[in-house]
């Protein structure tokens, strides 16, 4: 009964192609093409070599200890195939084969089920990159789904290989490392930020008369992103460092409380960057306003100055253009300084407009 619901669950997660004239796809890989690693750890120490997928259950019934299973973007046929092996809940393998869900905690009888997004700060291209990681994790197992690029299920994986402590204290002893690697990423992004807004701010406020907005509309969007990824997970940190989660064991807990201490950290450093580019932003707006006005403040000047000579051109243009028509008698031609009289009228003239423009502030 179990077994086909959860084969209802993957044919509803991947409903198959409409009909074309196209050949049908192939078949899905098994369940163990999806698996990065798979392992056996016992007393604090991992038993050498890989174990198989199809002896993990096995395993668990044989000897004490716990198996830790890590897959990869598994499609819902294959993950299906884990689902039955470990009886996990049909709602929460849902969402770790869909992905793009919120980070959360969520009890399931003595299973836990947590989605965390680590994230990765890519200073070339001043992107927030996130990616998601789902965790099964019950008495005897974790079951790791990544999707998107993060090493955090890796390095995790590399120090409960390598140190005793981590996976002594078993499945909740994985899921605190994978949230605590989680949250050093997300003081590394913040780090990353930190040099990226330092540098808009010297550029915007140092002199730099470029348009900034569209650089910092972007990382505030990026930020944004970060945010989204980040704070949700402070409320399933809290939860596994308060006592109403009896699955976690009391030596557990002040670690936990660590791990949120940190996030709380982070979670302000994000608020404080978000409002910080928003004034940023608001002022480099600024900026470009009073450079544009001062710029229709020159053109304006130079406006006045050009209508300015151009009143004072008008004057000799007006008096030389009526004594240039061709008519019999021109007044003060046939005097002997008649020309001269003329030239000096010209002259008075545009004094005069001159010095009534320069009274004026035009020229």
């Amino acid at each position: 009964m179990r077994a086909s619901a959860f084969r209802r669950l993957a044919r509803l997660l991947d409903p198959p192609p409409p009909p074309a004239a196209t050949p049908a796809p192939a078949p899905d890989l098994p369940a163990e093409h999806a698996v990065v690693d798979c392992g056996r750890y016992v007393d604090g120490a991992r038993r050498p070599g890989r174990l198989p997928l199809r002896d993990a259950p096995r395993a668990l019934r044989e000897r004490p200890g716990f198996v830790w299973i890590g897959l990869l973007e598994p499609t819902a046929e294959q993950f299906a195939e884990v689902a039955e092996r470990f009886d996990l809940p049909p709602l929460a393998v849902a969402d770790a084969v869909r992905a793009h869900q919120r980070p959360k905690l969520e009890r399931y009888g003595d299973i836990l089920f947590a989605i965390v997004k680590p994230v990765r700060y890519v200073d070339s291209d001043e992107v927030v990159d996130v990616a998601e990681v789902a965790l099964f994790v019950g008495p005897r197992f974790v079951v790791t789904v990544r999707h998107g690029a993060t090493d955090v299920p890796a390095r995790a994986r590399a120090m409960a290989d390598g140190d005793q402590d981590v996976s002594r204290h078993g499945p909740i002893g994985v899921l605190h490392r994978v949230m605590d690697l989680t949250v050093d990423g997300y003081t590394d992004a913040i780090a990353g930020i930190d040099v990226n807004i330092d540098d808009i701010e010297s550029q915007v406020f140092g002199g730099d008369e470029n348009d900034h907005a569209e650089r910092i509309y972007k990382l505030k969007r990026e930020v944004l992103e970060f945010r989204r990824a980040a704070k949700p997970l402070a409320g399933a940190v809290q939860r596994l460092a308060g006592p109403d989660l009896p699955l976690v064991e009391e030596p557990l807990r002040p670690y936990f409380r660590d791990v949120h201490d940190h996030l709380m950290r982070v979670a302000d450093a994000i608020d404080n960057h978000d409002s910080l580019l928003t004034d940023v932003l608001q002022a480099d707006l600024a900026q470009v306003s009073v450079r544009q006005n001062r710029t229709a403040m020159r053109q304006n000047e130079d406006m006045r100055r050009i209508s300015a000579w151009a009143a004072i051109a008008l004057a000799p243009t007006a008096i030389a253009g009526l004594y240039g028509m061709n008519f019999e008698h021109i007044p003060g031609a046939a005097t002997p300084y008649g020309f001269w009289a003329i030239c000096g009228l010209i002259l008075v003239l545009c004094a005069v407009l001159w010095l009534l423009f320069r009274r004026n502030d035009w020229l």
